[in-house]
């Protein structure tokens, strides 16, 4: 085998030990748990935003960024739940560049899988602890989900992993709200059947163990854009792509119909200061349409401290190193505006 065994990892149970919830966080975690499930199920009419930098890379700016996202989420609280975006593991199509806390901690620093594991969790204990925000992260790799399966109250699937086997069993053994991207190829037949088996019963092998999961009821869609066959940016946001996936939900037999629309990657073309029209976009669609009000339950918004993004080893606190992100400045203003709207 082509590999070099570094180390062997410890297991989630050992670094939930070492770095454990404490009883506060645990009723904070499940009080909003409660509240986010209640928008997935139709019972809370409340507007779900999914807001954060593309991707994690030091605590200290993820953290004074999540410390805004706190006092602005006083101000809107009756019509907005924010999850924070603590996304540790970046996707790379080539598997070139950076790929996330969890490979890098320190992203001028080499790889260190097991510093990796302890920063994120430190990270989402955080956010939780100091700011009472339970966050959203992405699933790249399902077995190591076990690490932060306590801190946790979204995960989305990402559109190169939404085909994957092991992914939607995983997700049908999660308790919170499971989101399936739409494949990069923008096929929504695929995003549908990876619902249909997030939602299912399955038995399987996970972390060594074969398990039988429950199903998730709360395993949805989200919108992210897609490439066409000539390799263009097309969008999948508007008024009649959302019918689209409402009669495709109609179609099933899935329970919670539920839609987030991705503002950002294909359905911006990567432009992300298109993320504030669309968005206000895709909230006039749902005040047309009482039905396009039921099945979107939220956005995902790319943000951060400074607009745009920058090259690894430019050091500009609180500015992306992946995809460009709308600054605070343009975030505050659009997630009040968002709410005046609603």
């Amino acid at each position: 085998m082509q590999m070099n065994f570094h180390r062997k990892l410890p297991i989630p149970q050992d670094v939930k030990k070492e770095y454990p919830l404490t009883e506060r966080m645990e009723q904070v975690k499940a009080a909003r748990d409660a509240e986010i499930r209640a928008v997935f199920d139709g019972s809370s009419d409340k507007f779900i935003l999914v807001i954060g930098p593309c991707s994690a890379d030091h605590s200290e700016p993820v953290l004074e960024y999540i410390s805004r996202l706190r006092r602005i989420q006083e101000q809107v609280s009756d019509k907005i739940i924010i999850i924070p975006r603590i996304y540790t593991n970046k996707p790379r199509t080539t598997g070139q560049g950076y790929k996330g806390m969890l490979h890098q901690p320190d992203p001028d620093a080499k790889p260190d899988m097991y510093k990796g594991i302890v920063a994120i969790r430190e990270l989402h204990l955080s956010a939780l602890r100091d700011y009472d925000f339970s966050c959203a992260d992405e699933m790249l790799y399902p077995e190591n989900y076990r690490y932060l399966s306590d801190l946790l109250s979204y995960v989305a699937v990402g559109a190169r992993s939404v085909e994957n086997q092991q992914h939607r069993l995983t997700a049908s053994g999660i308790d919170a709200p499971v989101g399936m991207k739409n494949p990069t190829g923008g096929d929504l037949s695929v995003m549908m059947n990876s619902i249909v088996a997030a939602q299912s019963s399955h038995t399987f092998i996970y972390r060594g163990w074969e398990v039988t999961s429950a199903g998730n009821p709360y395993a949805h869609a989200i919108l992210r854009g897609y490439v066409d066959y000539a390799g263009r940016n097309a969008s999948n946001y508007h008024y009649e792509d959302l019918l689209r996936v409402e009669e495709l939900y109609e179609k099933s037999n899935l329970v919670n119909p539920s839609v987030v629309v991705d503002t950002n990657h294909n359905n911006s073309g990567k432009k992300y200061l298109e993320q504030i029209r669309i968005a206000k976009d895709i909230v006039h669609s749902r005040n047309e349409n009482p039905d396009i009000k039921r099945l979107v339950k939220g956005l995902m918004i790319e943000s951060y401290l400074e607009d745009g993004a920058q090259g690894v080893g430019e050091h500009v606190f609180g500015k992306s190193i992946t995809d460009p992100c709308l600054g605070w400045e343009k975030t505050e203003r659009l997630i009040l505006d968002l709410a005046e709207k609603l």
